[in-house]
């Protein structure tokens, strides 16, 4: 046994040997459920997942009709998830952005008011807050025929959010091409003017020219008539809206509750990332002449996003997982699709299964992203 005096040797034996007591637990517990099924002629199995699904989605990401199959069904409700979540999260990392910011105001009354818009948040259950905002938005907005015009084309009602929609007759890929063309460009083009000012000192006008890489690919497209877009703004009528694209009230409701949820753990992880940058940064910048927004800009966020980065992968790994309190309101997201399934073919097991693998997927996806991000951003060792 002297190879167990081997470190490397003995780490590797001893996870191997927890990899193996975790996959003959599980075994053994698929095994035993197995077999008490049927005992009982329960059908086990992922062959449901071909059958036709039957059911209707009030709301869907991807193209769905009832008689396309289970697995469909499935992944339009993993589709609603991810773009809720998405987008929970952008909104609320900007607004938890301004938030954080306005906790460190001189001006006492900002700081108070930012004070108590994150206690309010952070102290009372996600639950309750999506359950305020759904009842709001059925109860005391105003019916379709007075909605509330927030922008031109932009119409808020108890039935949800009315927006302009774009569609493509024709050209969608190429579309997409050049918008990913205009984004490698303009990434290459910023990497190499950051460059360029590191080693001369001297500005080249990077972000403008990169702006403007980013722009070019897509305008081409469409100077060519390439791609064919329709747009189709909305427009209040005397009973009802016509045109645009809708957006069910469950749907503001769950993005507003889980966006606003984020922004207050934003706004704490950015507080504590600034007032943890030595104050030193802050006297260096005021002495080079710099105004304190351009040193907040400049010089503080850049050094505390080192700091947030790590905590701020929990908070996104939170949003996603909250995602499925939509059930509450009646979003169909991914657990509301799986127990509609689960009703119908009472295959629980699998179903269960398959969205629980689903959320394990997207918190490892965002857990690579983010801690590649924060190798990217952290302080190099030479």
């Amino acid at each position: 046994m002297a190879f167990m005096n081997n470190a490397r040797f003995r780490a590797l034996f001893y996870q191997w040997l927890a990899i193996g007591v975790v996959a003959l637990v599980a075994w053994s517990m698929f095994a035993t459920a197995s077999n008490n099924l049927a005992r009982h002629d329960i059908t086990t199995g992922f062959s449901y997942l071909s059958r036709q699904a039957g059911f209707v989605i009030s709301e869907a990401a991807i193209a769905y009709e009832p008689t396309d199959t289970v697995a469909r069904a499935l992944f339009v409700g993993f589709a609603n998830t991810v773009k809720v979540s998405l987008l929970a999260g952008l909104l609320g990392t900007i607004f938890g952005l301004a938030v954080g910011i306005g906790r460190m105001s001189r001006n006492p009354l900002l700081q108070r008011l930012m004070l108590s818009y994150v206690e309010a948040l952070r102290n009372i259950p996600l639950l309750l807050y999506l359950l305020f905002w759904y009842a709001v938005i059925i109860n005391v907005l105003p019916p379709v025929r007075a909605a509330l015009p927030l922008a031109p084309h932009v119409y808020l009602s108890n039935s949800g959010l009315v927006i302009p929609s774009i569609s493509f007759e024709r050209g969608l890929a190429i579309a997409l091409g050049a918008v990913g063309l205009g984004i490698i460009s303009a990434l290459l083009i910023r990497h190499i003017a950051l460059r360029r000012r590191l080693a001369t000192g001297t500005s080249n006008h990077g972000a403008l020219i990169a702006l403007l890489a980013a722009i070019a690919p897509i305008a081409l497209v469409l100077l060519l008539g390439s791609v064919a877009i329709t747009l189709d703004l909305p427009e209040k009528g005397r009973f009802r809206l016509t045109g645009g694209l809708q957006v069910r009230p469950e749907f503001v409701a769950l993005w507003f509750g889980l966006a606003l949820s984020v922004s207050a753990n934003v706004a704490e992880i950015v507080r504590a990332g600034v007032q943890a940058v030595h104050k030193g940064q802050w006297e260096a910048s005021m002495a080079l002449g710099l105004p304190r927004r351009r040193a907040m800009r400049l010089v503080i966020l850049p050094q505390a996003l080192r700091l947030i980065i790590p905590p701020l992968t929990n908070t996104y790994l939170t949003v996603f997982k909250n995602s499925s309190l939509a059930i509450a309101i009646g979003y169909p997201d991914l657990v509301m699709v799986s127990n509609t399934v689960m009703n119908q073919t009472g295959q629980a097991m699998e179903t269960i299964a398959i969205f629980m693998g689903a959320y394990l997927g997207l918190s490892i996806a965002i857990s690579l992203v983010m801690n590649w991000y924060n190798k990217h951003v952290a302080l190099k060792e030479r």
